[in-house]
């Protein structure tokens, strides 16, 4: 049995990270991530665009599907990601 993911709560996660960037995957062809960056420009973590827009329910990509998209994110940043930023910040 695993254990549940925990995230950071969103006002948090709001303001470590700076931004969600749609990419190609590095190692796979025609798979794309949403790529999460942290408040220096570093890579925090990344979600498979593809399970994210299904989970989502989204059927069509348009640009209120990428703001459902990143709200997602900012709601669902693993604490793993951020660790080390948030010990530099002195929090949790």
């Amino acid at each position: 049995m695993s254990e549940e993911e925990k995230y950071v709560p969103v006002a948090v996660a709001r303001r470590l990270i700076s931004e969600v960037v749609d990419e190609e995957h590095l190692h796979e062809a025609n798979r794309r991530v949403l790529t999460v960056y942290g408040p220096k420009g570093q890579e925090l973590c990344w979600f498979d665009t593809a399970d994210l827009l299904k989970e989502l329910g989204v059927v069509k990509e348009n640009e209120q599907s990428k703001e459902a998209a990143v709200e997602y994110i900012f709601n669902h940043l693993p604490v793993w990601a951020v660790e080390d930023i948030l010990k530099e910040m002195g929090g949790r």
